[in-house]
C-alpha cells in the first residue's frame, strides 16, 4: 500500500485555501485563512433499508456511542456534544489526544465509543463509562474514531468535497492508535460490505457521497444502513414483576406524533439487574396515576415521560408494536436524544 501524500496544503490550487476574511494576528501569522467557528450542526445519516450502490459512495462501519466535534485551538481543547454542550471533562483521554496532535487548529467530528473484547461499539459500556444516565463520572476508556474534518490549520473544510476532507483526515491522523484514531473507509461494494457487519455482530454501516460538502441536518449525502433497527422512545411505566430480578417484568414504551404519545409496546429483555433496579427506583420517582398513553394492565405503575430508551427491535407488528424489541440502554435528553417521531 503506498504511503499517502502530505504536501495538500502547499499546493496553490487547494481549494480551502479561501481569501482572508480578516486582518491577520501578527501573533499567529499563517493564520487565520478562515474564521473558527464556535460550533457547527452536525452532518446526520438518513436511514435507508439498503446500501447505495456506484462508485460515487464510501462506506464506513456504522460506530454505536457519543457524537463529538473535537475543537483543537492553541489555547486549549473543547468537547462537544451533538446537543451543543461541552463535555470535554467527561473524555479527558480524547482531550489529552487531541492536544498531542500537533495542529494549530482543527475541528475533528466523530464518534466515542468504548469497545468490547470482540472490537464491537458497547453502547451500555459506554453509558457505564459515564456513570450511567445522568451520571458525572469522566470515561477514561472511551475512543474516538473520527471520521471528518470541518476545519483545519486555518481553513474551514466544510464546503469542500468529502474526498478532499478525508484526505487531510487520513494524514492528520496516519499511524493514530491511542484515544483517537480514524475511523477506516472499508472497500467494496455496500451490499457485501453490509452483510459482512451483520455477521460480526455490528450495528450497521454509513455510506457517504464522495462529492458531498459538509451540510447540516439529515440531507441524504449520509445514509446509514443498520442490521437490527434501532431508536429512541420514552418510557412512560413498566410492568412489575415478582419473578423478575429488579422488579421489573417490562418497560413500557412509547412514540411521539405531533404532540401526542403513541404507545408502542412493551421491552422485557436486555436490561440487567442493576439496569432494572435504577431503572424501578428512577421511574417511581416518576410515578403518575394518570398513563399519558391509554394502556390497561393489573401491575402497571405509570411515570412521567422524562427517560428516553435506546431500543433494538426487528420491525414493526400490524397494530403498530416493536417486534423483538431490546434494551440497549438509556439517552441523555442533553445529548439531543430526539424520541422517534411515528408517522401516520
Amino acid at each position: 500500500m503506498s504511503k499517502r501524500a502530505k504536501p495538500l496544503l502547499q499546493d496553490e490550487a487547494f481549494t480551502a485555501k479561501s481569501k482572508p476574511r480578516r486582518k491577520r494576528d501578527p501573533a499567529q501569522p499563517n493564520l487565520p485563512f478562515d474564521p473558527m467557528p464556535d460550533r457547527v450542526e452536525p452532518c446526520l445519516a438518513l436511514l435507508k433499508t439498503a446500501p447505495p450502490v456506484g462508485p460515487d459512495w464510501a462506506f464506513e462501519i456504522k460506530w454505536d456511542g457519543y457524537r463529538l466535534a473535537i475543537h483543537i485551538e492553541p489555547k486549549g481543547v473543547r468537547i462537544i456534544t451533538r446537543g451543543g454542550h461541552d463535555w470535554t471533562h467527561r473524555f479527558p483521554a480524547i482531550a489529552a489526544a487531541a492536544k498531542k496532535l500537533g495542529v494549530g487548529t482543527a475541528i475533528l467530528d466523530g464518534e466515542a465509543v468504548v469497545l468490547n473484547a470482540e472490537g464491537q461499539s458497547d453502547f451500555g459500556a459506554l453509558q457505564r463509562s459515564l456513570g450511567g444516565r445522568g451520571g458525572k463520572r469522566s470515561s477514561t476508556e472511551s475512543i474516538l474514531f473520527a471520521f471528518d474534518l470541518l476545519y483545519f490549520d486555518g481553513h474551514d473544510l466544510t464546503k469542500t468535497e468529502l474526498s478532499v476532507r478525508r484526505h487531510l483526515l487520513e494524514d492528520l491522523l496516519e499511524g493514530a492508535v491511542g484515544a483517537i484514531q480514524l475511523s477506516e473507509e472499508i472497500e467494496g461494494d455496500g451490499t457485501g460490505l453490509l452483510a459482512n457487519a451483520c455477521s460480526l455482530g455490528m450495528e450497521g454501516i454509513i455510506a457517504k457521497h464522495r462529492d458531498s460538502p459538509y451540510r447540516s441536518g439529515r440531507t441524504g449525502d449520509w445514509l446509514k444502513i443498520k442490521c437490527v433497527q434501532s431508536d429512541s422512545f420514552m418510557i412512560v411505566g413498566y410492568e412489575q414483576s415478582a419473578a423478575a430480578r429488579g422488579g421489573i417484568g417490562s418497560l413500557l414504551l412509547a412514540g411521539r406524533r405531533g404532540h401526542d404519545w403513541v404507545y408502542v409496546g412493551a421491552v422485557g429483555t436486555g436490561f440487567k439487574e442493576k439496569d432494572a433496579i435504577y431503572l424501578k427506583k428512577t421511574l417511581d420517582q416518576l410515578k403518575t396515576r394518570t398513563p399519558v398513553v391509554p394502556i390497561k394492565g393489573k401491575n402497571y405503575v405509570f411515570a412521567q415521560p422524562t427517560l428516553i430508551a435506546e431500543i433494538e427491535f426487528r420491525g414493526w407488528t400490524d397494530d403498530g408494536n416493536l417486534r423483538h424489541a431490546s434494551y440497549k440502554g438509556l439517552r441523555e435528553i442533553q445529548d439531543n436524544a430526539a424520541v422517534v417521531e411515528m408517522n401516520g
